[in-house]
């Protein structure tokens, strides 16, 4: 007799208009996102069938405990539902640990109950997601605990690993940070190519207030204090402070004097982010939340039923 090889069949949903911002979403509109994230990476792993679970008996059942290793903000819920329930829709899921909550070293955070094949296959697209996106939301935890006290927020950036845009943005606002803009598409970032190229400061402000009405925010890029008082005196109200010192951004607080919603960007870490805070600004955008992650370490074990 010839073996019988397990397959799963992935139906990749496309999404041809620009997404909404998360702020927007709602638990179905997360649910879909996180359906489709999750058919992507299966149809990468699973292929045309998944060769080692296919040796396990396909009648047989099975318990399995996802443990943290580390301490952790928890994130990635519905990524690993979605990625179970593709592979055995009967599957019962338990978390022990809550969304957004934290986790110990050595805790488990969910028990899985349901086709031994089924789980195997979908074990490691699981993991990945919830190792991920609970470093993004355990790292912004840090951040927003690092100033806390100050008036300062922590925001994302757009330096996001392609086509996870939206879920790690989704763990930045579950570890407490705000989102910035989305994408190219929802708000207007101008910076020093762009006000080149427009032909100044002013120019460039008066053209977006025509050709950009429909944008979630307007925020203009300065490097220099006399920028920055230009930037006012043409009705700024979100200001990017790009890679200033201490005590320039100190001054450019007191020049703004609460006119301007004021944003640093540029070279933030954990040794320099709670004196940029105390300087009184606004919001503090950080790339590295996204862009620079060490993955929480989770495990997967086994036990027959």
């Amino acid at each position: 007799m010839g073996r019988t090889i397990f397959h799963l069949v992935i139906s990749i949903p496309v999404c041809s208009t620009p997404m909404k911002h998360l702020s927007d979403f709602t638990a179905e509109d997360l649910a879909a996102l996180a359906r489709a994230d999750v058919a992507r990476a299966l149809a990468e792993d699973v292929g045309t069938g998944d060769l080692t679970a296919a040796l396990v008996d396909n009648g047989r059942t099975a318990r399995a405990r996802i443990l943290a290793r580390e301490p952790a903000v928890i994130c990635g819920g519905p990524w690993v539902e979605a990625a179970v329930l593709a592979c055995d829709a009967q599957a019962r899921l338990h978390w022990h640990v809550a969304e957004g909550q934290r986790c110990g070293a050595d805790q488990v955070v969910l028990e899985i109950e349901g086709r031994a094949q089924s789980l195997l296959t979908a074990e490691r697209t699981a993991l990945n997601f919830l190792q991920l996106l609970s470093a993004v939301a355990t790292k912004t935890g840090a951040f927003v605990e690092a100033v806390a006290g100050t008036r300062a927020a922590i925001v994302d950036t757009r330096k996001t690993l392609p086509g996870l845009r939206l879920a790690q943005k989704y763990a930045v606002k579950t570890g407490g940070g705000v989102n910035h803009r989305i994408g190219l598409y929802d708000a207007v970032l101008i910076k020093e190519n762009h006000i080149a190229a427009a032909g100044g400061v002013a120019a460039v402000l008066q053209k977006v207030q025509t050709d950009a009405p429909e944008a979630m925010f307007v925020e203009i890029e300065v490097e220099t204090l006399p920028q920055l008082e230009e930037a006012l005196r043409c009705g700024a109200t979100m200001i990017l402070l790009d890679n200033m010192d201490l005590p320039t951004l100190r001054e450019a607080v007191r020049l703004n004097a609460g006119r301007a919603i004021l944003e640093i960007s540029g070279g933030v870490s954990f040794q320099t982010v709670r004196g940029l805070a105390e300087t009184g600004v606004d919001r503090i955008s950080i790339g590295a939340l996204t862009k620079d992650v060490k993955a929480i370490d989770f495990s997967m074990r086994f036990d027959a039923l």
